[in-house]
């Protein structure tokens, strides 16, 4: 298939564009807007098209899908803090431009998978044995996860309104290369090679389900190639840790005192714990993943950060001057 991937140029999108051209014959072009969290090195070398371009823009979108067998869905505003501080392009990006996509897939009758969030169903209490499957209730706790939540929604109605052939597929938490050092546990990591100690948020105690970003590609390459039109599928790794966990991992990785963090405030509305119940994805479409051992694999993701130096060093300083600003 000729493949169009939105936010192909950032974390999880270049991760799934390595992994198609690693174990499939389909062709890809990217569509991204090369915001500050995408990144041109993480295709380079790779036989893709890039188009630079706004996923909101209809005029864009329409061209570009015209031209395509199906549309993976990535292209999104993904940083809760960011959302917390100005909603505004986490609406235009996350609502109006999976509203363009949707269009366009309508009128050129493509097929589409839509990426999302397991942040869109709020959180579990830590207590509780329950995990998040299909069914749950969406309840999103911050702009982003609402935002999310209500581009989830929209892809449902024009499956049943309009008969688009679309799947959705709700993941939790990744890690691995190519990931924005904003995010928790690159972070972590270059703040350690910078002799700088980490930060986690509140009491530390916070679960999140951790999936190798490979295993998430593998599991969209499945549902987009075997996936039931309107079914949503949940992806998760049984990857359960809470953030003291991680960073004691990662300061033990990286030959540091598993105490040597620092705790800071909150962030507003933190959800306490994710939890995916993937037991469909597997039984139906027999999806597994291969990074079973979190330890491992975040041994292999330092590794990626100490030897791609050159890459994510630009970004560090102003991003800790944002997290200083907040006393976090």
């Amino acid at each position: 298939m000729r493949l169009l991937v939105t936010g192909g140029a950032g974390f999880i999108g270049s991760n799934f564009v390595h992994h198609v051209l690693a174990h499939s014959d389909h062709t890809v072009t990217v569509l991204d807007k090369l915001t500050y969290a995408a990144s041109r090195e993480a295709l380079t070398g790779l036989p893709v098209e890039l188009v630079v371009g706004d996923v909101a823009d209809a005029e864009v979108v329409d061209d570009q899908v015209a031209r395509a067998d199906a549309v993976v869905h990535f292209a999104a505003e993904s940083h809760n803090d960011n959302s917390l501080t100005d909603p505004s392009p986490f609406i235009r990006t996350n609502l109006l431009g999976t509203f363009a996509i949707l269009e366009a897939v309508r009128k050129h009758d493509v097929r589409l998978h839509h990426v999302s969030t397991d942040e869109v169903y709020g959180d579990l209490a830590l207590d509780d044995p329950m995990r998040f499957t299909e069914d749950t209730p969406y309840a999103p706790s911050s702009p982003y996860s609402a935002s999310k939540a209500g581009s989830d929604h929209l892809v449902r109605a024009w499956v049943r309104s309009f008969g688009v052939r679309a799947t959705v597929s709700n993941c939790s938490n990744n890690y691995g290369p190519w990931q924005h050092i904003e995010k928790f546990i690159p972070r972590q990591i270059t703040n350690v090679i910078d002799g700088i100690r980490p930060k986690v948020y509140g009491d530390g105690l916070n679960v999140r389900d951790w999936i190798h970003a490979d295993d998430h590609s593998s599991a969209v390459l499945r549902i987009l190639e075997a996936g039931r039109v309107g079914e949503t599928y949940l992806i998760g790794a049984d990857g359960e840790k809470n953030n003291l966990e991680v960073v004691r991992m990662v300061l033990e990785l990286m030959g540091q005192p598993a105490d040597a963090f620092d705790q800071v405030t909150d962030r507003a509305g933190h959800d306490r714990r994710y939890a995916i119940e993937s037991g469909k994805l597997r039984a139906e479409l027999g999806w597994a993943p291969q990074f079973e051992d979190f330890e491992a694999g975040l041994a292999d993701t330092i590794a990626w950060y100490q030897a791609h130096e050159e890459w994510w060093r630009p970004h560090k300083s102003a991003t800790e001057a944002t997290y200083a600003l907040k006393g976090q």
